[in-house]
Parts: C-alpha cells; structure tokens; sequence
C-alpha cells in the first residue's frame, strides 16, 4: 500500500511558489468570507491563513454571523471585490442553507475567482501525474454529487474522455470491482474494506473511507488529514498566483 502524500505534494508547490512570488516581486492578499462556525470550515481557514504568510501572501478574513441577510452578504462581497488591494477571493463553503449559493459565488470577479480551476480537480490530477496513476481503461467510480467535489470532478473525467460511475450515497451499492475511486461525499467511514477489491486506487476527498481497513486492501490511498486537503490549499495559492503573475 502506497499513501498518496498531499502534504509533500504541497510543500513543494508552496516552495515553487515562494520563489515566483519574491521573484516577480507579487503583492498578493486572499481574502476568506466565512459565514459560519462549521469546524471543518474553520480548519480549511486557517490552512489557508497558514499557507499564505508562509509564501509570502497576505491574508485577510472576513466573518460574518450566519444572521447576515443574503442583501447584506452581497454588498459586502461586493466591497471586497472592488478593494483594489485584494487579489483573490473565497467564499468558504458550505453556506447556511438560507442563501442561494450560485447567486454567491457568481458575485467574485473572475479575476479575482481563485477557485474558478476546481482546485479538488488540480489536487487529483497532481496525484496521478506524482503517482503515476493512469485513468485509461480503468474502472473509475466517482461517489457524490455535490459542487465542490462531485461536479467539478464528473466535468473535468468527462473533458479526459474517461469513463465512469457517478454514484450517490442513496445508492447503497458497493464499489468492489472499481479500480480507482474518488470520494468526495463527506459521510465518515462510508467506505469499507468489503465494499473494496484489492489493488484498488482510492481518492478521499471528503473523509469517507475507513482507512484502517480499507488501506489493507488498496494499491494507493490519499489519507484524511494530510492527503487532498492540504493539496488542495496550495493548489488554492497556485491558482491566486497564475491569476496575478
């Protein structure tokens, strides 16, 4: 069984990134909009705020109450979009479910839209090309639907060619004959040693899978933490840098 470093994967585009930024001599600043105290949420925050003054990036938060009217949310999503000093934004997902997301997010600039580029999507394809892991004629079975993780992912196998199984947690099916599996669902051990073959390749977005067990069966497995979230974190930055370079 062969881990799928995200943390290594990442210190060494945060490395690459440094030196363009000083190189360039780049004036960057990220700001976050939180509405809510959801702990995953609050982790991924500080991983980018962590990130950032790392390579050299400055780093604003803006927290909001999840009481905020959706009127009000936009205006100061606005605000900070025509802040000339700011270079990049995110909305950390998910948002209360009183707000429309779309009408959110389409909001940010696409100059200032660091996560325009899936950057789940650019975390994938760093493992396979680090990992050398081939997605042609295998059996690719991705499992939720949702905009961070299953959309983004079903568009980008869709622009490869590749084909594939979307499947949903109301499914209830196992996965045993798939050859690589992407999970992004973020249902806490849905995936079970059982439910897998041996020799599989398994992508843990959303912290579904039974590691302990699982990894008894696997070729590769990206662990939670430390695979695809901290990639995904400086797949962020990549993205902010290639839009301000």
């Amino acid at each position: 069984m062969i881990i799928l470093d995200g943390r290594r994967l990442a210190d060494k585009i945060l490395k690459r990134l440094k030196k363009e930024i000083e190189k360039k001599n780049l004036k960057l600043k990220l700001a976050v909009v939180l509405i809510n105290n959801d702990l995953n949420s609050l982790i991924f925050v500080k991983q980018k705020e962590k990130a950032c003054k790392r390579i050299g990036i400055d780093f604003q938060l803006f927290k909001f109450s999840s009481r905020i009217s959706e009127s009000r949310l936009k205006e100061k999503i606005k605000e900070i979009n025509n802040n000339p000093s700011i270079s990049g934004i995110i909305v950390q997902l998910p948002l209360p479910n009183k707000f429309n997301v779309d009408n959110i997010l389409d909001l940010i600039s696409s100059q200032k839209d660091v996560e325009k580029i899936s950057p789940v999507v650019r975390a994938i394809e760093y493992f396979l090309k680090e990992y050398k892991i081939s997605l042609k004629k295998k059996k690719v079975v991705l499992i939720g639907g949702g905009r961070l993780v299953g959309e983004p992912v079903a568009r980008w196998l869709e622009s490869k060619k590749i084909n594939f199984q979307k499947l949903f947690i109301k499914n209830k099916k196992t996965f045993i004959d798939a050859d690589i599996i992407i999970s992004g669902v973020g249902k806490k051990n849905l995936i079970k040693k059982e439910m897998v073959k041996r020799g599989v390749t398994i992508i843990d977005v959303g912290e579904d899978v039974d590691f302990k067990s699982v990894s008894l069966r696997a070729k590769y497995i990206s662990p939670v933490p430390g695979g695809v979230g901290p990639l995904t974190v400086a797949c962020v930055l990549e993205n902010l840098v290639r839009l301000n370079g």
